[in-house]
């Protein structure tokens, strides 16, 4: 059996899947699965008995067995520019039919390049047209910086599947270039970095903990069913695995009680620290509970700080204060909460006892003094 560590890359927020934002721009080839499925935010599956009419199905990206010259590649658009740390290339279940190689080039597109791009339409059994062909031509992305050489992939069996991949650039990208070679399939594509999005206006409210704006899950507790970066992606979750889910806590009492404000008596919590994208005041907070039915939290409190460093980690010293007291959380909706913080660079989140919900916004505005 190969181990394959986890690298420290992957505590990054991900701009690749379509919970993201992230999007399939152009695909040479989507003839047994087309090259969204790739980027799906849930774990990838297998079906024995089910088939297409081009052929057995597969959760993935799988291209045709190549039989003109050339290679297959992809180009997506990520959630955001951000700067890429590292990749997660899954093969699983793709065992006799992987890409045997990839590579990565990227490029920092402008809304003008963009513009040229045609409206893809995917649809298994399909390879490009002529048209789409010509139009994406004009960005030259076999010209693109290579962050990522041409590397071996492995097959994917349970102990192989995950293919990680770190990235040494600093430059922030739009857009990359997946390719492999010549042919065959990909699972999952991960793309782990950090944001570097555009100094919002001053008089602006905006989720000062979206991904899309810098925001990163920099510790928590505990990730038994789902990782806490999960939530403060931009998008509506499409399955509890897409939210942050704990272990539940066995010390828990045998008979739950209650306080008087509510809340239900318990002896323990979970956590999770968030850098905000920006310093900022907060002025309302969103927790949603989407999915999460027999398996929510009862109550969420959140906490700020303000920290000249920018990253957290359980040995920082600092003194949390308290922006939300702990809130009561139904199940399978929306939550919405008001509240005036000061300015603050860092929020802890925590759930009592267990349990989880699909995203959290704070919404605020950036301080003046950051600009």
């Amino acid at each position: 059996m190969i181990d394959t560590i986890v690298p420290e890359f992957t505590k990054f927020s991900e701009f690749a899947s379509i919970g993201a934002g992230g999007k399939v721009v152009f695909a040479t080839d989507d003839f047994f699965a087309t090259c969204e499925n790739m980027l799906s935010d849930a774990e990838p599956v297998f079906i024995a008995e089910k088939y297409t009419e081009y052929g057995k199905w597969m959760d993935g990206w799988e291209t045709r067995r190549k039989r003109v010259p050339g290679h297959d590649w992809c180009i997506l658009k990520l959630a955001s520019k951000c700067i890429i740390r590292g990749l997660l290339v899954d093969t699983a279940f793709f065992t006799g039919n992987f890409a045997p190689k990839f590579s990565i080039q990227a490029a920092c597109l402008s809304p003008e390049e963009e513009e040229c791009l045609s409206e893809r339409i995917s649809e298994i059994g399909t390879t490009f047209s002529k048209f789409d062909l010509e139009q994406i031509e004009r960005l030259k992305s076999d010209k693109w910086d290579e962050i990522v050489p041409v590397t071996a992939l492995r097959p994917g069996y349970e102990e192989t599947r995950h293919n990680y991949q770190k990235v040494l650039s600093d430059d922030s990208w739009t857009h990359i270039r997946v390719n492999i070679y010549p042919d065959g399939g990909i699972a999952r594509l991960r793309v782990f970095g950090e944001a570097r999005p555009d100094q919002p206006p001053q008089n602006q409210i905006i989720d000062l903990v979206s991904l899309l704006n810098g925001g990163i899950c920099q510790g928590f507790s505990n990730a038994h069913y789902g990782h806490p970066r999960n939530v403060i992606k931009p998008s509506k979750n499409q399955c509890m695995s897409d939210g942050w889910e704990t272990a539940r806590r066995l010390d828990r009492p045998v008979i739950i009680e209650a306080n008087e404000d509510g809340t239900l008596r318990y002896t323990g919590q979970e956590w999770a620290v968030f850098k905000l994208g920006f310093p900022g005041k907060i002025n309302q907070i969103f927790v949603d509970t989407h999915l999460f039915k027999g398996n929510y939290p009862d109550c969420v409190q959140v906490e700020g700080t303000y920290l000249n460093r920018s990253d957290w980690c359980p040995e920082t010293l600092c003194t949390w204060h308290n922006i939300l007291k702990p809130g009561k959380l139904s199940a399978h909706k929306e939550h919405w909460f008001n509240c005036d913080s000061d300015v603050v660079t860092h929020i802890k989140v925590t759930m009592a006892p267990d349990g989880g919900f699909s995203r959290i916004k704070v919404f605020g505005y950036v301080d003046s003094f950051t600009s």
